[in-house]
């Protein structure tokens, strides 16, 4: 099925599933994401939000320009029935990228699988740039859907990890993180940890990714000199930030804005140090010392998506995936 002028392709959850796209290519992919950003060719404003008073919903909009695969696109999320079982919620997130040079519409799609995958691929860069020197031992904290493959993804780009450590308390979560450690490095195995003090003491990189029930809470005095903390979700203290030597940022604003959960009593925020496209690009350091204890919050930039899902598209388009729609016709 070849693409149209103006028609737009809509690639489902179910044409994105069935794509096949190595951990590596992924890496790759959202690491260009990071350097058109750096360089100034790929522009992401501040999202949109809109939440009801009584919280029934959130929904955000984001745009974006990805100056690498000169795309632009547009995110939406929408969350209902926040305060309901994961179960009766209703979540639905969408992509649709334009090409900036024809002008013609490439897909929409829906976005799940590019965010459980950008996450990931995103931490495992943190790590690769901030972690001490001869870094061996990963601890992810959470099974959920960006615990399931932070141990793939961290061995991605730290080959040398030995130990890889896992708090959850979810059997199914535990099953898939195991299944997900197999098909990638089916010669590794998760230690599952029930002391989780020890375990932090013994970690270089630490991701924390649960969800916000998680009874998980590692404080900033459980982590050795030299150990990397990455939040995701949830899983550490404000202790891990406010006590850091180095604090590293995807983005200092979007941490001021959803890390909220992190500030101190009185709402403050220790200063970014360094912001993350900029550490990728070599303008920035992560890590100035061995033995510093660095903090690095990782929250979705829309580029990252964009780029992403960009190469979903590519990949779809090529195996003739998805339905044509004459929406503008």
């Amino acid at each position: 099925m070849e693409h149209t002028d103006r028609a737009l392709r809509v690639l489902s959850t179910s044409d994105i599933a069935g794509l096949e796209i190595g951990l590596t290519d992924v890496v790759s992919v959202v690491e260009q994401a990071y350097r058109a950003l750096a360089d100034g060719s790929s522009v992401t404003p501040p999202k949109l939000t809109v939440k009801p008073d009584d919280g029934r919903s959130v929904s955000y909009a984001m745009l974006g320009r990805d100056g690498a695969r000169e795309v632009v696109a547009v995110k939406t999320s929408y969350k209902h029935g926040l305060k309901l079982d994961r179960d009766r919620q209703h979540y639905y997130t969408a992509l649709t990228l334009y090409d900036d040079t024809t002008g013609l519409p490439i897909a929409m799609m829906d976005c799940g699988r590019i965010g459980s995958l950008r996450t990931p691929a995103v931490s495992a860069l943190l790590a690769r740039e901030c972690a001490a020197p001869g870094a061996r031992t990963a601890l992810v904290v959470g099974t959920g859907t960006q615990g399931r493959l932070a141990l793939p993804f961290l061995l991605t780009t730290l080959p040398d990890l030995d130990r890889l450590l896992l708090s959850g308390t979810h059997p199914d979560g535990i099953r898939a993180v195991r299944e997900q450690l197999a098909v990638h490095f089916p010669d590794r195995e998760p230690e599952l940890v029930t002391d989780l003090r020890a375990a932090a003491a013994e970690a270089d990189v630490v991701v924390a990714t649960a969800g916000p029930a998680t009874p998980a809470a590692i404080e900033g005095d459980w982590l050795k000199p030299g150990a990397l903390s990455i939040l995701v979700g949830h899983g550490i203290q404000p202790s891990t930030l406010h006590r850091a030597d180095r604090v590293i940022a995807t983005s200092a604003a979007q941490m001021a804005v959803t890390g909220t959960d992190m500030a101190d009593a009185d709402g403050n925020f220790p200063d970014v140090d360094a912001e993350f496209p900029a550490v990728i690009a070599g303008r920035a350091r992560g890590r100035l010392d061995p033995a510093e204890r660095i903090f690095a919050y990782n929250s979705g930039l829309v580029v990252t998506d964009i780029a992403l899902g960009h190469r979903f598209a590519e990949l779809a388009i090529a195996q003739g995936l998805g339905t044509e729609v004459p929406l503008w016709q």
